[in-house]
């Protein structure tokens, strides 16, 4: 199937032009003022995307279009057992997966274990689109065991899936994105998509705030559930990023960020 076989350059291909992009718009307009040293936390947050798409590959041998594809020749899953049409089956696929991505993120937040892990993504001292992608491997491989299962328990069409994997890539880049947008424009867009605005309040040092605006993509789960949070109380100028126990730079390089789940410090 054409799709599966140029599955890696087409998601290579969104990203790559989707960074080169953000990463202009944040030099032309950007936010905030960076305190910390671009180039050690660009050299470090890249190098651990890198690494993270090397040990996937080498951990898992399948991918998530080749679940959905196996999974639709075989008949498995809600949508491949019932009679849907493909472009409803796939609009609901793309939503369900995007509240399956909600729903753990919410619970990286919530059970110790889990966030031990996704703390790491919370140590960065700034935010810009370098950050979208900052995961601990070990997260990153959970996370797509669950939206392998996802997959399997909807039989989402792999279209759709290839769909969902680029944008949640993309949105995951432009929120985290240090890009400044008009205010007005910011409001009418986030009843739509996660803004920057929006989910840079997730990554404020106040806990209530960190534990708030869990969406990448859509941003209705936030308010549905309600854990959406409008505004940082210091404003996005003066807010503080990270972690009140992982000030030191020495979180920002690599071998630190590897070992942060391991460190006694929980929050």
């Amino acid at each position: 199937m054409f799709i599966i076989d140029k599955e890696v350059y087409i998601r290579l291909g969104f990203f790559f032009g989707i960074f080169v992009f953000m990463a202009l718009l944040e030099t032309i307009s950007p936010r905030r003022y960076l305190r910390q040293s671009k180039s050690t936390r660009w050299l470090n947050n890249l190098t651990l995307t890198f690494l993270n798409s090397i040990l996937l590959r080498l951990v898992l041998p399948v991918t998530a279009m080749e679940v959905a594809f196996y999974c639709g020749k075989h008949g498995l899953g809600i949508f491949n057992i019932t009679d849907v049409p493909d472009w409803i089956a796939g609009a609901v696929s793309v939503a369900a997966l995007d509240l399956t991505i909600y729903s753990q993120h919410v619970l990286f937040h919530k059970a110790p274990v889990f966030w031990r892990l996704h703390r790491m993504h919370h140590t960065d001292l700034d935010i810009d689109v370098t950050t979208g992608a900052r995961f601990h491997p070990v997260e990153i491989f959970i996370s797509m065991c669950i939206k392998m299962a996802a997959i399997i328990i909807l039989g989402a069409p792999v279209w759709s899936v290839i769909v969902f994997e680029v944008l949640l890539n993309a949105t995951s880049m432009f929120n985290h994105s240090n890009v400044r947008l008009n205010r007005k424009f910011d409001s009418i867009l986030r009843l739509f998509m996660v803004t920057p605005d929006m989910h840079r309040v997730h990554h404020s040092v106040i806990i209530r705030e960190t534990d708030s605006n869990f969406g990448f993509n859509l941003p209705w789960w936030d308010r549905l559930f309600g854990t959406y949070r409008p505004q940082p109380a210091a404003g996005h100028d003066n807010m503080t990023i990270g972690l009140a126990n992982y000030r030191d730079k020495k979180w920002l390089t690599l071998p630190w960020m590897l070992v942060v789940p391991l460190s006694g410090k929980y929050r």
